[in-house]
């Protein structure tokens, strides 16, 4: 074995929390390296969150068109050229890709490009990209693999060669007829997308309601968003095989209660889970556990079951959104300078980019019934926010969830336009502790959605629902 290099801190991926711990470490002085096969910053700016949202944003445009009359505009000869979509997204992810490269350089954080993996307690070997080999030692070191789309094991389906997140958002011809795999935030952001850019789509899923955990209105909404866009669900449909070429032709072959099933495509798109990169980094060679499902095993300060090695991200089971990625580099962070930072406890905003948006801070209803929690709820239709009228966009609703005995906010729901910038206004309040008293009696901008919260706020109860 080579003669291990010796850096204060190695991270094995550029995700979101690998890359900032590095950059942060570097710039306070320490020698700080980051191991990356593939994409530069991880999979955010390269595959998902971005590029993802970069394409959304054009089928959002194409939508307008389709609805040009409303808004009193003529459209003659409108035609979508995937292969303009694709290059916008391309040159988003150009300019992130340099941006990335920049920090690394002002940081003083290494960027080594290859293929990484344990031999040895804090020490990775990796196959350089260039060729040859490098052996790295650091008195930390943080695993930052990501994870990547689950491809279960039905007969015939790894053959047909499916898309996956990764690939849908680089084709460059509208699939004739897509069959999306899953009824989650994947499968419902890009089956709204590739609807509006042309596709005909198709939602096969397995439970019985999309988005199935969510509140029975929010998954009533949802199913009433893909009618509205003429987007085929098919739930309660166990997939039996799969047959065919993937932007070609392929067939489904499923159950739906007791029934057979069969479904015809040009291309099949899995949005069905994730799993995490974990698999043949030679955890067990540096003492580091996994858990049964294959996570990265961790405490509440992110450190592994070996001394000196932490996980960070989806590949240690964080919530897989980039913002806690984020703060679980700020939870290493201050662990490593000597503090005590841990992940339990923190709230976990999230936001679904279809459109209208679907975004939540807090306890849902049906997470406070099934601790019983008793609560009071507001609810508003958005077509009573005047905004969202002179948006034409008033489909969707608000609600708020408030403790009985105070007024202290649980949980907040908003379905419709910008949902995901109202949730950060409620947020920031429950994070203050203040009483939603004080968003009822706020002055908010004439006209904004923000606004809305005035009277979402007024309409709570005094009784519990």
């Amino acid at each position: 074995m080579q003669n291990p290099e010796e850096y204060e801190v190695v991270v094995l991926g550029s995700g979101e929390a690998g890359k900032y711990i590095a950059w942060t470490e570097a710039r306070k002085g320490m020698r700080a390296a980051v191991i990356e096969k593939k994409y530069v910053g991880g999979s955010c700016p390269n595959i998902a969150c971005l590029p993802s949202k970069n394409i959304i944003h054009s089928a959002k445009v194409a939508s307008y068109f389709w609805r040009s009359e409303e808004f009193g505009i003529t459209k003659d000869n409108c035609q979508i050229h995937m292969p303009g979509v694709r290059d916008r997204k391309r040159k988003m992810v150009g300019g992130l890709i340099d941006m990335h490269l920049a920090n690394f350089k002002t940081s003083g954080a290494e960027l080594v490009m290859g293929s990484g993996r344990f031999i040895g307690p804090k020490t990775l070997e990796v196959d350089l990209a260039s060729g040859g080999t490098r052996v790295l030692h650091g008195k930390n070191v943080i695993i930052s693999t990501g994870s990547r789309a689950t491809i279960e094991p039905i007969p015939g389906l790894s053959e047909t060669r499916p898309l996956t997140h990764i690939e849908v958002l680089d084709l460059d011809k509208i699939p004739e007829h897509l069959l999306i795999v899953g009824g989650g935030y994947i499968g419902l952001e890009l089956a709204q997308a590739m609807r509006r850019l042309g596709s005909r789509v198709t939602i096969v899923e397995r439970n019985a309601r999309l988005a199935h955990r969510e509140d029975e209105d929010v998954k009533d909404m949802l199913h009433d968003i893909c009618g509205d866009e003429g987007i085929d669900v098919i739930t309660n449909a166990r997939i039996t095989r799969v047959e065919g070429k993937s932007g070609d032709q392929v067939k489904i072959h499923a159950k739906q209660e007791g029934s057979e099933l069969s479904l015809e495509g040009s291309h099949i798109l899995i949005a069905s889970g994730r799993t995490p990169n974990t698999q043949g980094i030679g955890l067990e060679l540096a003492g580091v556990e996994t858990t049964p499902l294959g996570h990265v095993r961790v405490n509440e300060r992110l450190e592994t079951t070996a001394p000196g090695v932490w996980a960070v991200g989806d590949c240690a089971g964080s919530p897989h959104f980039t913002h806690i990625a984020f703060d679980d580099y700020r939870v290493v962070r201050e662990n490593l300078a000597g503090g005590h930072r841990v992940t339990t406890g923190r709230q976990v905003p999230f936001c679904m980019f279809t459109d209208p948006e679907f975004a939540r801070i807090g306890l849902s209803e049906t997470e406070a019934k099934e601790r019983s929690i008793p609560y009071r709820l507001a609810k508003l239709p958005i077509v009573s926010v005047l905004r969202a009228r002179t948006l034409s966009e008033t489909r969707g609703f608000l609600k708020a969830l408030i403790e009985s005995e105070s007024d202290r906010i649980l949980g907040f729901t908003a379905i419709c336009v910008e949902a995901g910038e109202m949730i950060a206004t409620v947020q920031v309040a429950m994070l203050a502790g203040l009483p939603y008293t004080a968003l009822r009696d706020a002055i908010f901008t004439h006209p904004t959605m923000p606004e809305g919260l005035i009277a979402l706020f007024s309409n709570v109860p005094r009784e519990p629902a």
